[in-house]
């Protein structure tokens, strides 16, 4: 059975906020707060943070209306914007619309502890030694990462596609 264009839009969003919401559930239960576990020694740890504002805790410090509208307000008014876009768009290559899917996931996960939780759950640490370190990051980041990394990969190989029929 082959699922028609918008089922597999939705599947995929459902995916990524349910793997990620799920991660949560688990960490939230298992892992002490502001706790350390080295996973991978030093170089990849698991944490239990609860973060109040955006990537890397910025916006932390925004006052009440300021936060509501940057960190809820608008979030959901650009992923409602995406989804429209895609669910409107039939021309998107398959990378790109593979990538939205993980954006729109991540993002709507990350909102929900938002709205729930007033805060959203961070865990997971890399830290190669100082060459390459992240801040405190959850599974929704994982997916929006890998989202926009897909809709780069998408976009460069379009541009080549394009410059080859030139």
């Amino acid at each position: 059975m082959k699922l028609s264009r918008t089922a597999f839009i939705i599947v995929l969003i459902a995916f990524n906020i349910a793997i990620d919401q799920i991660s949560k559930v688990i960490v939230r239960a298992n892992v002490t707060p502001k706790s350390e576990t080295e996973i991978i020694g030093d170089y990849f740890t698991l944490h239990n943070v609860e973060n109040t504002g955006a990537f890397l805790g910025m916006g932390s410090d925004f006052n009440p209306t300021l936060k509501l509208v940057l960190l809820l307000l608008l979030p959901i008014v650009v992923l409602g914007y995406i989804l429209y876009y895609i669910l409107k768009n039939k021309n998107l290559d398959n990378y790109s619309l593979i990538g939205f899917c993980c954006v729109i996931g991540g993002g709507i996960a990350n909102v929900y502890d938002r709205v729930v939780y007033k805060s959203v759950t961070d865990f997971f640490h890399i830290d190669l030694g100082g060459v390459f370190r992240t801040g405190i990051f959850n599974v929704a980041d994982m997916s929006v990462m890998f989202g926009m990394g897909l809709l780069l990969y998408g976009s460069f190989k379009n541009t080549k596609k394009e410059k080859a029929s030139n």
